[in-house]
Protein backbone atom coordinates (compact mmCIF):
# COMPACT_ATOMS: atom_id res chain seq x y z
CA UNK A 1 0.00 0.00 0.00
CA UNK A 2 1.60 3.34 -0.57
CA UNK A 3 0.29 7.46 -0.46
CA UNK A 4 -0.84 9.12 -3.48
CA UNK A 5 0.97 12.38 -3.26
CA UNK A 6 -0.46 14.27 -6.27
CA UNK A 7 -3.17 13.85 -8.99
CA UNK A 8 -2.35 15.44 -12.08
CA UNK A 9 -5.39 17.96 -12.88
CA UNK A 10 -7.68 16.28 -15.71
CA UNK A 11 -6.12 12.91 -15.89
CA UNK A 12 -7.56 9.84 -15.59
CA UNK A 13 -7.02 9.65 -11.82
CA UNK A 14 -8.58 13.40 -11.22
CA UNK A 15 -11.50 12.45 -13.57
CA UNK A 16 -12.58 9.48 -11.00
CA UNK A 17 -12.15 12.02 -8.25
CA UNK A 18 -9.07 10.31 -6.87
CA UNK A 19 -7.36 12.34 -3.64
CA UNK A 20 -3.42 13.35 -2.61
CA UNK A 21 -3.50 11.17 0.82
CA UNK A 22 -5.50 8.43 -0.62
CA UNK A 23 -3.93 4.75 -0.46
CA UNK A 24 -3.33 2.43 -3.38
CA UNK A 25 -3.82 -0.63 -2.13
CA UNK A 26 -3.87 -3.04 -5.20
CA UNK A 27 -4.15 -2.72 -9.03
CA UNK A 28 -5.78 -5.40 -10.39
CA UNK A 29 -5.76 -7.03 -7.47
CA UNK A 30 -2.18 -7.03 -7.05
CA UNK A 31 -0.28 -5.11 -4.12
CA UNK A 32 1.37 -2.80 -4.71
CA UNK A 33 4.38 -2.03 -2.66
CA UNK A 34 7.04 0.35 -4.89
CA UNK A 35 7.04 1.58 -8.29
CA UNK A 36 8.15 -1.61 -10.15
CA UNK A 37 4.35 -3.09 -8.89
CA UNK A 38 3.04 0.15 -10.22
CA UNK A 39 4.62 0.56 -13.51
CA UNK A 40 4.44 -3.35 -14.08
CA UNK A 41 0.76 -4.08 -13.04
CA UNK A 42 -0.49 -0.34 -14.81
CA UNK A 43 -0.04 -1.21 -18.37
CA UNK A 44 -2.76 -2.68 -18.97
CA UNK A 45 -5.75 -1.31 -21.04
CA UNK A 46 -8.07 -1.87 -18.02
CA UNK A 47 -6.89 -1.05 -14.38
CA UNK A 48 -9.09 -1.66 -11.45
CA UNK A 49 -7.70 -0.06 -8.63
CA UNK A 50 -8.20 -0.80 -4.94
CA UNK A 51 -8.29 2.48 -2.86
CA UNK A 52 -8.11 3.16 0.93
CA UNK A 53 -9.81 6.47 1.56
CA UNK A 54 -10.19 7.01 5.53
CA UNK A 55 -12.38 4.03 6.81
CA UNK A 56 -13.66 3.35 3.48
CA UNK A 57 -12.28 1.02 0.81
CA UNK A 58 -13.54 1.69 -2.86
CA UNK A 59 -12.77 0.04 -6.13
CA UNK A 60 -12.03 2.37 -9.31
CA UNK A 61 -12.11 1.46 -12.49
CA UNK A 62 -9.92 3.09 -15.23
CA UNK A 63 -9.68 2.26 -19.02
CA UNK A 64 -7.03 3.68 -20.93
CA UNK A 65 -4.52 3.22 -23.96
CA UNK A 66 -1.88 0.10 -23.11
CA UNK A 67 1.41 1.87 -21.18
CA UNK A 68 -0.69 5.11 -20.26
CA UNK A 69 0.23 6.82 -17.46
CA UNK A 70 -3.11 7.44 -15.35
CA UNK A 71 -2.07 10.78 -13.43
CA UNK A 72 -0.66 10.03 -10.23
CA UNK A 73 2.26 10.83 -8.22
CA UNK A 74 3.53 9.77 -5.14
CA UNK A 75 5.92 11.46 -2.10
CA UNK A 76 9.59 9.68 -3.57
CA UNK A 77 10.25 8.08 -7.43
CA UNK A 78 10.77 4.54 -5.36
CA UNK A 79 7.39 4.76 -3.61
CA UNK A 80 9.70 3.40 -0.70
CA UNK A 81 13.00 3.94 1.07
CA UNK A 82 15.83 3.48 -0.96
CA UNK A 83 17.78 0.82 0.03
CA UNK A 84 21.32 1.00 1.21
CA UNK A 85 24.19 -1.06 0.47
CA UNK A 86 25.03 -4.00 3.72
CA UNK A 87 28.45 -4.72 2.04
CA UNK A 88 31.60 -3.06 3.62
CA UNK A 89 33.85 -3.77 0.18
CA UNK A 90 37.44 -3.04 0.43
CA UNK A 91 37.37 -0.76 -2.60
CA UNK A 92 34.44 1.19 -2.38
CA UNK A 93 34.61 4.58 -2.73
CA UNK A 94 31.94 6.01 -0.23
CA UNK A 95 34.37 4.51 2.05
CA UNK A 96 37.44 6.52 0.88
CA UNK A 97 35.51 10.04 1.45
CA UNK A 98 36.91 12.59 3.99
CA UNK A 99 34.82 13.57 6.15
CA UNK A 100 32.49 16.77 5.90
CA UNK A 101 31.20 16.75 2.60
CA UNK A 102 27.49 16.55 1.98
CA UNK A 103 25.47 13.95 3.33
CA UNK A 104 23.87 12.27 0.37
CA UNK A 105 27.85 11.58 -1.03
CA UNK A 106 27.83 9.01 1.89
CA UNK A 107 24.54 7.38 0.71
CA UNK A 108 25.37 3.48 -0.69
CA UNK A 109 22.81 1.96 -2.90
CA UNK A 110 22.07 -1.20 -3.37
CA UNK A 111 18.60 -1.55 -4.94
CA UNK A 112 17.82 -3.74 -7.75
CA UNK A 113 15.38 -1.56 -8.66
CA UNK A 114 17.05 1.56 -9.43
CA UNK A 115 19.23 -1.17 -11.50
CA UNK A 116 16.58 -1.60 -13.93
CA UNK A 117 15.10 2.03 -13.46
CA UNK A 118 18.36 4.35 -13.01
CA UNK A 119 21.38 1.90 -14.90
CA UNK A 120 22.59 1.53 -11.46
CA UNK A 121 24.71 -1.64 -10.20
CA UNK A 122 23.91 -3.95 -7.41
CA UNK A 123 25.78 -6.49 -5.69
CA UNK A 124 22.61 -8.87 -4.89
CA UNK A 125 23.38 -9.27 -1.58
CA UNK A 126 20.21 -7.12 -0.46
CA UNK A 127 17.98 -9.42 -3.03
CA UNK A 128 15.80 -11.85 -1.10
CA UNK A 129 14.21 -15.14 -2.82
CA UNK A 130 11.14 -12.84 -3.28
CA UNK A 131 12.70 -10.22 -4.70
CA UNK A 132 14.30 -12.59 -7.32
CA UNK A 133 11.00 -14.23 -8.08
CA UNK A 134 9.55 -10.99 -9.18
CA UNK A 135 12.79 -10.14 -11.35
CA UNK A 136 11.88 -13.06 -12.62
CA UNK A 137 8.05 -13.36 -12.77
CA UNK A 138 8.39 -9.04 -13.93
CA UNK A 139 11.24 -10.10 -16.21
CA UNK A 140 13.15 -6.47 -15.66
CA UNK A 141 15.33 -6.69 -18.16
CA UNK A 142 18.59 -5.81 -18.25
CA UNK A 143 19.82 -5.56 -14.55
CA UNK A 144 23.65 -4.23 -13.77
CA UNK A 145 25.35 -6.50 -11.35
CA UNK A 146 28.75 -5.81 -9.36
CA UNK A 147 30.29 -9.37 -9.75
CA UNK A 148 34.14 -8.44 -8.94
CA UNK A 149 34.85 -12.26 -8.58
CA UNK A 150 32.86 -15.69 -8.89
CA UNK A 151 34.67 -17.20 -5.73
CA UNK A 152 32.30 -17.38 -3.31
CA UNK A 153 34.85 -17.40 -0.55
CA UNK A 154 36.82 -14.21 -2.00
CA UNK A 155 34.23 -12.03 -3.18
CA UNK A 156 33.10 -13.09 1.11
CA UNK A 157 36.29 -11.78 1.74
CA UNK A 158 36.64 -8.96 -0.45
CA UNK A 159 32.61 -7.32 0.35
CA UNK A 160 32.69 -8.35 3.97
CA UNK A 161 29.36 -9.68 3.63
CA UNK A 162 28.25 -13.54 4.51
CA UNK A 163 25.73 -13.21 1.40
CA UNK A 164 28.11 -12.23 -0.89
CA UNK A 165 29.24 -15.85 -2.07
CA UNK A 166 26.00 -17.65 -2.16
CA UNK A 167 24.19 -14.93 -4.11
CA UNK A 168 26.15 -15.75 -6.73
CA UNK A 169 23.49 -18.59 -7.53
CA UNK A 170 21.33 -16.04 -9.28
CA UNK A 171 22.93 -15.29 -11.95
CA UNK A 172 22.22 -18.41 -13.58
CA UNK A 173 18.79 -18.23 -12.65
CA UNK A 174 18.76 -14.78 -14.08
CA UNK A 175 20.32 -16.60 -17.45
CA UNK A 176 17.91 -19.08 -18.12
CA UNK A 177 14.95 -16.93 -17.57
CA UNK A 178 17.04 -14.93 -20.44
CA UNK A 179 17.42 -11.70 -18.43
CA UNK A 180 20.16 -9.59 -19.84
CA UNK A 181 23.12 -8.85 -17.05
CA UNK A 182 25.64 -6.31 -17.57
CA UNK A 183 28.14 -7.08 -15.62
CA UNK A 184 31.37 -5.47 -13.77
CA UNK A 185 34.34 -6.41 -11.98
CA UNK A 186 36.56 -3.71 -9.56
CA UNK A 187 40.01 -5.02 -10.02
CA UNK A 188 41.89 -4.75 -7.09
CA UNK A 189 45.32 -5.83 -7.43
CA UNK A 190 46.94 -9.03 -5.14
CA UNK A 191 43.09 -9.61 -4.48
CA UNK A 192 40.98 -10.37 -8.00
CA UNK A 193 43.28 -9.96 -10.68
CA UNK A 194 45.85 -12.96 -11.82
CA UNK A 195 43.87 -16.44 -11.59
CA UNK A 196 41.12 -14.32 -9.64
CA UNK A 197 40.58 -13.01 -12.50
CA UNK A 198 40.71 -15.75 -15.12
CA UNK A 199 38.27 -17.60 -12.73
CA UNK A 200 35.66 -14.75 -12.87
CA UNK A 201 35.72 -14.45 -16.65
CA UNK A 202 35.41 -18.18 -17.48
CA UNK A 203 32.29 -18.59 -14.84
CA UNK A 204 30.85 -15.59 -16.51
CA UNK A 205 31.31 -16.74 -20.32
CA UNK A 206 28.92 -19.66 -19.08
CA UNK A 207 26.02 -17.12 -18.94
CA UNK A 208 26.23 -16.17 -22.42
CA UNK A 209 24.12 -14.85 -24.48
CA UNK A 210 22.47 -13.25 -21.60
CA UNK A 211 25.65 -11.45 -20.35
CA UNK A 212 25.79 -8.82 -22.81
CA UNK A 213 28.85 -7.02 -21.69
CA UNK A 214 31.66 -6.76 -18.63
CA UNK A 215 33.09 -4.25 -17.88
CA UNK A 216 36.88 -4.44 -16.04
CA UNK A 217 37.84 -1.31 -14.13
CA UNK A 218 40.63 -0.41 -11.92
CA UNK A 219 39.74 -0.15 -8.36
CA UNK A 220 40.02 3.80 -7.48
CA UNK A 221 42.10 4.59 -4.90
CA UNK A 222 41.96 7.87 -2.83
CA UNK A 223 44.22 9.31 -0.23
CA UNK A 224 41.73 8.73 2.34
CA UNK A 225 41.63 5.01 2.73
CA UNK A 226 43.28 4.53 6.27
CA UNK A 227 40.73 2.52 7.31
CA UNK A 228 40.83 0.09 4.58
CA UNK A 229 43.53 -2.58 3.43
CA UNK A 230 45.84 -1.71 1.20
CA UNK A 231 45.53 -1.86 -2.09
CA UNK A 232 48.46 -1.04 -4.26
CA UNK A 233 48.03 0.99 -7.69
CA UNK A 234 48.05 -1.06 -10.80
CA UNK A 235 51.61 -0.03 -12.79
CA UNK A 236 51.65 0.30 -16.90
CA UNK A 237 53.34 -3.55 -16.88
CA UNK A 238 50.33 -4.70 -14.35
CA UNK A 239 47.50 -2.50 -17.17
CA UNK A 240 49.25 -4.70 -20.37
CA UNK A 241 49.09 -7.92 -18.56
CA UNK A 242 45.33 -7.48 -17.73
CA UNK A 243 44.43 -6.39 -21.47
CA UNK A 244 46.53 -9.47 -22.54
CA UNK A 245 44.63 -11.57 -20.40
CA UNK A 246 41.10 -9.98 -21.33
CA UNK A 247 41.90 -10.36 -24.95
CA UNK A 248 41.70 -14.00 -24.49
CA UNK A 249 38.52 -14.37 -23.40
CA UNK A 250 37.17 -11.45 -26.41
CA UNK A 251 38.42 -13.95 -28.44
CA UNK A 252 36.34 -15.93 -27.40
CA UNK A 253 33.58 -14.61 -26.93
CA UNK A 254 34.02 -12.99 -30.62
CA UNK A 255 34.01 -16.54 -32.20
CA UNK A 256 30.81 -17.90 -29.78
CA UNK A 257 28.10 -14.75 -29.87
CA UNK A 258 30.20 -12.03 -32.48
CA UNK A 259 30.83 -9.56 -30.06
CA UNK A 260 33.87 -9.03 -27.80
CA UNK A 261 31.67 -8.83 -24.43
CA UNK A 262 34.46 -8.26 -21.51
CA UNK A 263 35.72 -4.45 -21.99
CA UNK A 264 38.55 -3.01 -19.90
CA UNK A 265 38.20 0.73 -19.09
CA UNK A 266 40.41 3.36 -20.59
CA UNK A 267 42.33 3.99 -17.69
CA UNK A 268 43.63 0.75 -18.57
CA UNK A 269 44.73 1.58 -22.39
CA UNK A 270 46.10 5.05 -21.19
CA UNK A 271 48.10 4.03 -18.45
CA UNK A 272 49.22 0.67 -20.75
CA UNK A 273 50.22 2.91 -23.75
CA UNK A 274 48.52 0.66 -25.52
CA UNK A 275 46.55 1.98 -28.50
CA UNK A 276 42.56 1.58 -28.00
CA UNK A 277 40.74 -0.29 -30.59
CA UNK A 278 38.56 0.69 -33.20
CA UNK A 279 35.00 1.95 -31.94
CA UNK A 280 33.29 -1.03 -33.37
CA UNK A 281 35.03 -2.96 -31.14
CA UNK A 282 33.07 -1.92 -28.36
CA UNK A 283 29.50 -2.89 -30.15
CA UNK A 284 27.36 0.55 -29.34
CA UNK A 285 29.53 1.06 -26.22
CA UNK A 286 26.93 -0.91 -23.41
CA UNK A 287 29.49 0.11 -20.58
CA UNK A 288 30.76 3.86 -21.80
CA UNK A 289 28.89 5.06 -18.83
CA UNK A 290 31.79 2.70 -17.04
CA UNK A 291 34.42 4.74 -18.23
CA UNK A 292 34.99 1.94 -21.30
CA UNK A 293 35.47 3.21 -24.67
CA UNK A 294 34.62 7.27 -23.86
CA UNK A 295 37.32 8.39 -25.53
CA UNK A 296 37.14 6.07 -28.43
CA UNK A 297 33.68 7.21 -28.97
CA UNK A 298 34.75 10.77 -28.54
CA UNK A 299 37.48 10.36 -31.01
CA UNK A 300 34.61 9.27 -33.63
CA UNK A 301 32.36 11.93 -33.00
CA UNK A 302 34.76 14.58 -33.12
CA UNK A 303 36.28 13.41 -36.59
CA UNK A 304 32.49 13.01 -38.15
CA UNK A 305 31.84 16.45 -36.83
CA UNK A 306 35.06 18.25 -37.97
CA UNK A 307 33.77 16.48 -41.59
CA UNK A 308 30.57 18.33 -41.17
CA UNK A 309 31.61 21.61 -39.84
CA UNK A 310 29.58 24.75 -41.54
CA UNK A 311 31.86 27.14 -43.20
CA UNK A 312 31.25 29.54 -40.89
CA UNK A 313 33.31 28.21 -38.41
CA UNK A 314 36.36 29.01 -40.24
CA UNK A 315 36.07 32.41 -39.87
CA UNK A 316 35.76 32.66 -35.91
CA UNK A 317 37.98 34.38 -33.88
CA UNK A 318 38.29 32.85 -30.97
CA UNK A 319 40.29 32.05 -27.24
CA UNK A 320 38.98 29.57 -24.83
CA UNK A 321 40.18 27.04 -22.56
CA UNK A 322 39.30 23.02 -21.59
CA UNK A 323 39.99 21.66 -18.06
CA UNK A 324 40.23 17.52 -17.54
CA UNK A 325 41.65 15.36 -15.39
CA UNK A 326 44.73 14.26 -16.41
CA UNK A 327 44.11 10.72 -17.49
CA UNK A 328 42.03 12.33 -20.09
CA UNK A 329 44.61 15.53 -21.22
CA UNK A 330 46.93 13.99 -23.57
CA UNK A 331 43.94 13.00 -25.55
CA UNK A 332 41.89 16.24 -25.38
CA UNK A 333 45.08 18.23 -25.99
CA UNK A 334 45.62 16.64 -29.38
CA UNK A 335 42.38 17.12 -30.69
CA UNK A 336 42.01 20.84 -29.58
CA UNK A 337 45.48 20.72 -30.93
CA UNK A 338 44.15 19.63 -34.59
CA UNK A 339 40.85 21.57 -34.18
CA UNK A 340 43.18 25.01 -34.06
CA UNK A 341 44.91 23.57 -37.09
CA UNK A 342 41.59 23.41 -38.88
CA UNK A 343 40.50 26.67 -37.49
CA UNK A 344 43.23 29.34 -37.56
CA UNK A 345 41.29 31.47 -35.73
CA UNK A 346 40.70 29.43 -32.95
CA UNK A 347 43.03 29.05 -30.02
CA UNK A 348 42.46 26.39 -27.27
CA UNK A 349 44.17 25.96 -23.93
CA UNK A 350 44.00 22.39 -22.26
CA UNK A 351 44.72 22.04 -18.79
CA UNK A 352 45.30 18.85 -16.96
CA UNK A 353 43.64 19.43 -13.05
CA UNK A 354 45.80 17.25 -10.73
CA UNK A 355 43.57 16.03 -7.96
CA UNK A 356 44.52 17.02 -4.65
CA UNK A 357 41.41 16.46 -2.86
CA UNK A 358 41.11 12.51 -3.67
CA UNK A 359 45.16 12.10 -4.52
CA UNK A 360 47.37 11.05 -7.37
CA UNK A 361 45.87 8.22 -8.29
CA UNK A 362 42.61 9.57 -9.25
CA UNK A 363 43.33 10.87 -12.64
CA UNK A 364 39.43 11.02 -13.85
CA UNK A 365 37.55 14.52 -15.01
CA UNK A 366 34.77 13.28 -12.98
CA UNK A 367 36.09 13.24 -9.62
CA UNK A 368 37.89 16.88 -10.27
CA UNK A 369 36.51 19.14 -7.57
CA UNK A 370 35.48 23.00 -7.67
CA UNK A 371 38.45 23.57 -5.30
CA UNK A 372 41.51 22.01 -7.24
CA UNK A 373 40.00 23.98 -10.60
CA UNK A 374 40.20 27.12 -9.07
CA UNK A 375 43.45 27.14 -7.18
CA UNK A 376 45.03 25.18 -10.44
CA UNK A 377 44.00 27.74 -13.08
CA UNK A 378 43.58 30.91 -11.53
CA UNK A 379 46.69 32.57 -12.59
CA UNK A 380 46.34 30.91 -16.14
CA UNK A 381 45.19 32.13 -19.63
CA UNK A 382 41.71 31.16 -19.51
CA UNK A 383 40.17 33.21 -22.86
CA UNK A 384 36.39 34.12 -23.44
CA UNK A 385 35.08 30.57 -21.74
CA UNK A 386 36.17 27.87 -19.54
CA UNK A 387 35.22 24.38 -20.98
CA UNK A 388 34.72 21.40 -18.28
CA UNK A 389 32.59 18.11 -18.82
CA UNK A 390 28.95 17.65 -17.41
CA UNK A 391 30.71 14.76 -15.40
CA UNK A 392 32.26 17.17 -12.99
CA UNK A 393 29.07 18.29 -11.69
CA UNK A 394 26.59 16.55 -9.85
CA UNK A 395 23.79 15.12 -12.11
CA UNK A 396 21.76 18.98 -11.25
CA UNK A 397 24.50 20.49 -12.79
CA UNK A 398 24.94 22.89 -10.05
CA UNK A 399 27.75 21.95 -7.74
CA UNK A 400 31.58 20.45 -8.07
CA UNK A 401 32.09 17.25 -5.41
CA UNK A 402 33.28 19.59 -2.58
CA UNK A 403 30.40 22.23 -3.04
CA UNK A 404 31.67 24.45 -4.86
CA UNK A 405 28.65 25.42 -7.12
CA UNK A 406 29.24 26.74 -10.92
CA UNK A 407 28.50 30.36 -9.97
CA UNK A 408 31.70 30.22 -7.54
CA UNK A 409 33.81 28.85 -9.48
CA UNK A 410 32.87 31.38 -12.04
CA UNK A 411 33.47 33.91 -10.04
CA UNK A 412 36.48 32.96 -8.32
CA UNK A 413 37.98 32.35 -12.15
CA UNK A 414 36.74 35.69 -13.71
CA UNK A 415 35.16 33.85 -16.80
CA UNK A 416 31.78 32.03 -17.72
CA UNK A 417 32.06 28.39 -17.67
CA UNK A 418 30.74 26.23 -20.42
CA UNK A 419 29.81 22.70 -19.57
CA UNK A 420 29.36 20.18 -21.96
CA UNK A 421 28.33 16.39 -21.97
CA UNK A 422 30.69 13.96 -21.08
CA UNK A 423 31.80 12.20 -24.26
CA UNK A 424 29.74 14.07 -26.71
CA UNK A 425 32.03 15.45 -29.25
CA UNK A 426 29.52 17.38 -30.90
CA UNK A 427 28.77 18.80 -27.31
CA UNK A 428 32.72 19.53 -26.80
CA UNK A 429 32.81 20.85 -30.19
CA UNK A 430 29.93 22.89 -29.50
CA UNK A 431 31.51 24.64 -26.69
CA UNK A 432 34.54 25.30 -27.84
CA UNK A 433 33.13 26.98 -31.07
CA UNK A 434 30.81 28.94 -29.25
CA UNK A 435 27.96 27.58 -31.65
CA UNK A 436 25.16 25.12 -31.83
CA UNK A 437 25.86 22.44 -33.83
Amino acid sequence: MVQIAKVAPGSPADRKHLLPGDYLISINGHEIRDVLDYRYYLAERSVKLLIHRGPDLLEVSIRKEEYDDIGLDFSTFLMDTQKSCRNKCIFCFIDQLPDGMRDSLYFKDDDSRMSFLMGSYVTLTNLKEEDVDRILAMHMSPIRISVHTTDPELRVSMMKNPRAGEVLSYLRRFADAHITMECQIVLCKGYNDGMALERTLTDLEAYLPSLNSCSIVPCGLTCHREKLPKIEPFSPEDCLSILDQVSAHQEHCISTTGKPVFYCSDEFYLKSGRPFPEPSFYCGFPQIENGVGMIPSMREELEEELRLLPDECYAIRRTVSVATGEAAYPFLKQQCARLSERIPGLSVFVYPIRNDFFGEEITVAGLVTGGDLIRQLREKELGETLCIPSVMLRYEGDLFLDDVSLPEAEEALGVPITVSEAGSGRSFLSAVLGISL
